[in-house]
């Protein structure tokens, strides 16, 4: 298949891309991030028993009956209870505990008046106001009871889910495991950051670039590595990781000139070839293809083309394999504050910055070769195939990154 639409190319990614299924046990601060592997049940009930919730005297309501400022109540003090400690006895009429917020409630109390309605007395209390009973009184199992589900499989972990898992006693987690993905860069003309720049050389920002996006994503790095302009070392450095690998991404020589190799590598390995070129840009010249069961996309060494390409089509890739859907795609329709003035061939793809409500293309070089005017950027403008150019105030699709 050549020259596939977007949602079509997408459709065939899907298809050949499967769901992660196995399951690991990670500790609790490692969770964050991860997507549950089965539903999370109360062992339980939190709290565990009745609890203060406040700094106070726990007594009988009863007995405060008509408490006002001019009109004191005054109770015996039979101990103190402070938060961590357990009181096994029971209080009578007339008695009260000293007790601290989140201290258990001895039995016989029904409320809990808070200290600043009393006169801190230490072996007997004046109280000031008359209580309801149960009134600032927090009941065991409040928060949640014994058996209750609580978190369900496919959620994904945030702060608050971890928070919620160390209330019921989790240390350790069931999660899906991390899609594991390797990024292959080729181009005999790219070197690593921090060696010394030869002439004729540039560096490769793609191979960064897409290694830290799918970071953001939640994957495994399998491997990040550069491989020769050379078929047979491409070939082996697939075949190796497909091995570890649920998803293999390639950057540069997927076009038609002579170091163009990724055709020869998939007919070396062969490896089923799905689709090549899109009808987009940047990445048209993106091919698609499956190795022994693991899909791999191979895309152009254009860096913009490489960082609109890891949104558009390694995410949807990356959000399938991890069931984490917080990963779909968001798109939004913003209204336009500036002109843009190029024609649209075919679909294309222009970087931007919304506030969600507009959005404004910068006015720089928009070269697929130009990766520094996306800084700051937080959004691609989609344009449709045979647009003569943008121009403010009209309604633009835009997909948030």
């Amino acid at each position: 298949m050549e020259n596939l639409r977007v949602e079509e190319a997408i459709e065939q990614l899907l298809m050949y891309t499967k769901a992660v299924q196995e399951a690991e046990t990670v500790s609790l601060l490692s969770a964050n991030g991860r997507i549950l592997a089965e539903d999370m049940k109360a062992e339980r009930d939190n709290p565990p028993f009745d609890r203060a919730p406040v700094d106070g005297y726990a007594c009988k309501a009863e007995d405060l009956a008509g408490a006002l400022p001019e009109k004191q109540v005054t109770l015996k003090v039979i101990r103190e209870v402070d938060a961590g400690e357990y009181f096994d006895g029971t209080v009578q009429h007339g008695e009260a505990v000293r007790i601290m917020t989140g201290a258990a409630i001895p039995a016989g109390c029904n409320c809990c008046v808070r200290q600043e309605n009393t006169d801190y007395g230490e072996d007997t209390v004046q109280i000031y106001k008359s209580m309801e009973q149960w009134e600032d009184y927090c009941f065991q199992g409040e928060d949640f009871k014994k058996g209750t589900v609580l978190l369900k499989k496919g959620t994904k972990l945030s702060f608050i889910e971890i928070g919620i898992l160390a209330s019921m006693g989790v240390a350790e987690v069931p999660v899906i495991r991390r899609a594991r993905v390797a990024v292959l860069t080729t181009g005999d003309e790219v070197m690593k950051p921090g060696e010394e720049l030869k002439l004729g050389k540039i560096y490769d920002c793609n191979q960064s670039l897409l290694a830290a996006r799918l970071m953001d994503f939640g994957a495994e790095l399998t491997r990040i590595d550069k491989i020769p302009d050379n078929p047979q070392d491409m070939a082996e450095a697939v075949r190796e990781a497909a091995e570890v690998s649920d998803l293999i991404i390639t950057t540069g020589a997927v076009s038609v000139g002579k170091k163009d190799i990724m055709h020869e590598v998939v007919r070396i390995l062969g490896a089923q070839r799905i689709f090549w070129r899109l009808e987009m840009k940047p990445g048209m010249p993106t091919l698609f293809s499956v190795y022994e069961g693991t899909p791999m996309l191979s895309l152009s060494g254009n860096p913009f083309g490489a960082a609109v390409s890891v949104d558009l089509l390694i995410r949807p890739m990356i959000q399938k394999l991890t069931q984490d859907d917080t990963l779909r795609p968001v798109r939004k329709k913003c209204t336009l504050t500036n002109d843009f003035g190029k024609s649209v061939g075919g679909r294309r793809y222009v970087r931007a910055v919304t506030d969600g409500e507009t959005v404004t293309i910068p006015t720089k070089i928009h070269s697929n070769g130009i990766l520094s005017t996306m800084a700051g950027c937080n959004c691609l403008i989609e344009m449709q195939k045979g647009k003569t150019g943008s121009h403010a105030g009209e309604e633009a699709e835009v997909l948030l990154l």
